[in-house]
């Protein structure tokens, strides 16, 4: 087992990421380490249910929990204020204290909502993590950010509120379609491409999803231990944390103005990775050709690397300028030096000013 600590010490918030094949397994034994209520709310979504949340129930019975189950509608529409009250009243009528203990078990959506419900319901309940997509354990379970989207854009409500503990179990990742791998994959090019040279090299090297199985377990506990150490250092998202974001500015922007529909947020992540590389290299702020190898990265992994309508980057426009990092008039747009360098750059909604013709050059 890999087990990582997650030291916040302005907060005096510390909790363990454990990475270990079968942990899902004993679940119960695990919650019972740093647990010593009586109650357990899990929210997951109809797909997890089946596949996973009965066997967990079942275990965390048998320890003698009480145990109640609210099942989501999978899909990033769900992650949205209607949802809210479901949970909230289903903890109610469970007769949910501050004593007792949520678990989100689910991808990022699952992760983000309820921790924002555990955040929120009786001003703040502990809650455990249990992401089961790639993109959950390499990245939106780790670090506390939390919370919904509004039609206006994603991710625009929310809070910092960090896990009691995060168990991520590999051999879960078997179970998700190719699409799905994929958009985690799109998070793990991202770390390779901001902080990781050698991860970046390494992934040119596994053409196929099966080759990347094979090297899973390095591969989520190199990704965590960069967002770790970022976090440790700016938990708020006021500086370095802000490298995680490249590519997000863009891809949280293609998400919200087809309304969470047509484009997953990994999709979104790798066009918006690609077009900003692409206005970065055009500006001499990252080496020339960083952007062919990023895009034969992408594609190698099954990502997309532009828009199918070309039409349609203009449009980002108005949501990018409602981005969270665009503070007082001065956006922050998360650049590539070169591979394994990412930089912050002060700048403002004219540095996409080549997106008005109806593309990123």
């Amino acid at each position: 087992m890999s087990v990582l600590t997650v030291k916040l010490p302005t907060n005096e918030v510390s909790y363990e990421l454990k990475i270990e094949k079968g942990i899902l397994n004993r679940v119960s034994n695990e919650v019972s380490k740093i647990f010593t209520g009586a109650k357990i709310a899990i929210v997951t979504d109809e797909t997890v249910y089946d596949l996973y949340a009965k066997s967990i129930i079942k275990d965390l019975k048998a320890a003698d929990y009480e145990v109640q189950c609210s099942v989501l509608p999978p899909g990033e529409q769900t992650k949205t204020f209607d949802s809210l009250p479901t949970l909230y009243s289903a903890f109610a009528d469970f007769g949910l204290t501050r004593s007792d203990l949520i678990i989100a078990l689910g991808g990022g959506v699952i992760g983000d909502i309820t921790g924002f419900a555990a955040s929120s319901y009786l001003r703040g309940i502990s809650y455990v993590q249990i992401p089961t997509t790639l993109l959950a354990q390499v990245d939106s379970s780790v670090g506390g950010k939390v919370g919904v989207d509004l039609p206006e854009g994603k991710n625009l409500v929310g809070t910092f509120y960090h896990p009691l503990l995060v168990l991520i179990d590999p051999l879960v990742l078997e179970t998700l379609t190719d699409s799905a791998f994929a958009d985690g994959m799109a998070e793990v090019i991202k770390y390779g491409c901001i902080k990781d040279l050698n991860l970046f090299h390494r992934l040119m090297n596994l053409s196929s999803r099966k080759e990347v199985m094979q090297h899973i377990d390095w591969l989520i506990e190199t990704c965590c231990t960069i967002k770790q150490v970022i976090v440790q250092a700016d938990e708020k998202d006021l500086g370095e944390r802000m490298v995680l974001n490249f590519g997000h500015t863009l891809g949280h922007a293609i998400e919200a103005y087809y309304q969470y529909e047509k484009y997953t947020h990994g999709q979104g992540v790798a066009i918006g990775m690609v077009a900003i590389s692409r206005i970065a290299e055009s500006k001499r702020m990252t080496t020339v050709g960083t952007t062919d190898q990023l895009i034969t990265l992408l594609q190698q992994h099954q990502l997309p690397i532009e828009l199918e309508n070309p039409e349609a980057y203009p449009k980002l426009l108005p949501y990018i300028k409602k981005d969270k990092k665009n503070i007082a008039g001065s956006l922050s747009v998360i650049v590539l030096a070169d591979f394994g360098r990412a930089t912050v750059h002060q700048t403002a909604l004219s540095f996409f000013d080549s997106l008005d013709t109806g593309g990123t050059l």
